[in-house]
């Protein structure tokens, strides 16, 4: 991942994060969530949001059986 470009974060429907280059088609099955930046900005971003790695299914599944 070069640190001289633009990224955007990338969020998919398991709500798991990604960076990715801000030139660049969003790949089909993620969604832009509005932040932009260098590199750094957006790993930054995603540290304070996603904060549960579990994908959303398993964290519904694991309620679901408690």
């Amino acid at each position: 991942m070069r640190d001289d470009i633009s990224y955007q974060v990338l969020v998919n429907d398991e709500e798991q994060y990604s960076l990715w280059p801000l030139d660049n088609e969003v790949p089909a099955g993620w969604r832009a969530v509005g932040k932009q930046g260098s590199k750094q900005e957006c790993m930054s971003y995603v540290d304070e949001v996603w904060t549960d790695m579990r994908p959303r299914s398993l964290r519904e599944q694991m309620a679901a059986n408690s």
